[in-house]
């Protein structure tokens, strides 16, 4: 395990805008060949405070320092406004982003886009003009809103999509969100709305159906089915697979695509264009299932964020 020292006087010159890595901690590594594509580059990477997350990081500056790059581990950021606010302000070089959290935080639109490129290139767009970020092409995984249900649950009730579920009796649309869902207003209301099944409404979805909840407690209600049959998830949580749910199809594509995208300041591509081709190995590796591994790993089994990166990379024989 390598500690980049460097990280702790970057934390101290950037405590100013609140960016301050929980760790600075990875595995040192080579790429397969012994290549060295980044020899000589110096790179801050910076990432939001939840696992998957932290995870993306790690992978990164795993990845990037075994090219050859002098990397500052900045992973950990508290908040997401702290690292994103680094990356605009040039003190973070490389931060993983999503989609939707472009296109709804930061830049307040209201549309939704089904469609996962339309979406990225709008975002894309948009980011070079006003910041001039590279919002590179997104990874094959989808870290957005769902709904989900165990096993048992969707197989006696023959459902496999919102839609399914809009069709069932009344007494069995029971559901188990989260404070913050259920006041969205891209939420869980206009979410019922779309499906045709309206929420306080005795022929759509009574109030005495709906159960708010702490978001974690929502998983391993929904996995008991009580006092729900489906419960709000993330489609990338751990849980999903450790708990064996079922993640209902948007058929009706209400929710709005969170494709994983790694985004790289404009200076620092242009300087290192060699960054596209290296993040793109990593993307073109990430699914939902992948990740739902990876963050199982460190939130059921306990496994240290840098260790799981430095296992999947030399897995995939990324690294050695």
């Amino acid at each position: 395990m390598v500690t980049v020292l460097s990280a702790l006087v970057v934390a101290a010159m950037l405590a100013g805008c609140g960016l301050v890595s929980s760790s600075g901690t990875f595995h040192d590594a080579r790429l397969p060949d012994g290549a060295r594509p980044l020899d000589g580059a110096k790179l801050v990477v910076t990432s939001k405070s939840f696992t998957e997350g932290v995870l993306l990081g790690k992978i990164t500056a795993t990845y990037l320092a075994a090219a050859g790059a002098g990397v500052t581990d900045l992973t950990g950021a508290p908040g997401s406004a702290s690292s994103r606010q680094a990356q605009l302000n040039g003190d973070a070089d490389v931060l993983w982003e999503y989609t939707g959290t472009g296109w709804v935080n930061y830049h307040n639109q209201t549309e939704t886009i089904s469609d996962p490129h339309e979406l990225w290139q709008r975002v894309h767009d948009i980011e070079k003009r006003d910041h001039d970020l590279e919002w590179l092409p997104p990874a094959e995984f989808n870290d957005t809103y769902a709904f989900g249900a165990s096993t048992p649950t969707a197989e006696r009730l023959k459902v496999r999509s919102l839609s399914d579920v809009a069709a069932l009796p009344v007494p069995d649309r029971t559901f188990c969100v989260d404070d913050e869902f259920f006041s969205r207003s891209d939420g869980f209301i206009p979410m019922l709305r779309k499906y045709g099944i309206p929420y306080n409404d005795p022929n759509g979805v009574p109030s005495g159906n709906v159960t708010r909840m702490d978001a974690g407690v929502v998983y391993t209600a929904t996995a008991k089915s009580a006092p729900c049959n489906f419960g709000m998830i993330y489609t990338t949580d751990g849980r999903v697979k450790n708990l064996n749910l079922v993640v209902l199809d948007d058929d009706e594509k209400f929710f709005l695509p969170y494709s994983g995208t790694a985004v790289v300041r404009g200076a620092i591509i242009d300087r290192y264009p060699q960054l596209r081709t290296l993040l793109g190995t990593i993307s073109e590796h990430l699914t939902d299932e992948l990740m739902q591994d990876l963050n199982g790993r460190v939130d059921i089994d306990g496994e240290d964020p840098a260790d799981v990166a430095y296992d999947w990379l030399k897995s995939e024989k990324l690294i050695r």
